[in-house]
């Protein structure tokens, strides 16, 4: 079971995670990425996600056929959120199920590592001061 999404709507991450649970899985390993109030020191308002839909949704289901070979897992969902997004509001949510906690937990690592270095999706930050910048996703790999 694999889906990937890119959604203008809320994401419900307890839908998300109910997708991928089963009884053949001992393990479910989820990521929520929020919308955080600083960046690099800025006070942040609110963020646009964008995307070329077709494209990303192609790339996700890509980077998740990946994760699905290298780590054994056959149960994966993925949903990314694009519009105007407020502080706190939910941009990424991934879901993973295997029999066991390391290989979940290794593949959803694996994916939102992926996702941030090679899914097209941008990112606008709106700062408190009223400016607006385009944040390059390649400078957020090398963070924690």
């Amino acid at each position: 079971m694999r889906r990937a999404a890119v959604v203008t709507r809320p994401i419900d991450p307890a839908a998300v995670m109910d997708e991928v649970r089963s009884r053949e899985f001992g393990a479910v390993s989820m990521f929520i990425g929020t919308v955080r109030d600083t960046n690099e020191g800025r006070r942040v308002s609110s963020i646009d996600y964008s995307a070329y839909v077709p494209m990303a949704e192609a790339e996700l289901d890509r980077i998740m056929g990946e994760a699905s070979e290298k780590f054994g897992v056959a149960a994966i969902v993925v949903e990314h959120r694009i519009g105007p997004l407020g502080l706190g509001d939910i941009s990424v949510a991934i879901a993973v199920a295997h029999e066991h906690r390391a290989p979940a937990l290794e593949a959803t690592s694996f994916l939102i590592e992926r996702i941030k270095e090679q899914v097209p999706i941008w990112k606008l930050e709106r700062y408190a001061d009223g400016v607006a910048g385009w944040i390059d996703p390649t400078d957020l790999v090398a963070r924690p």
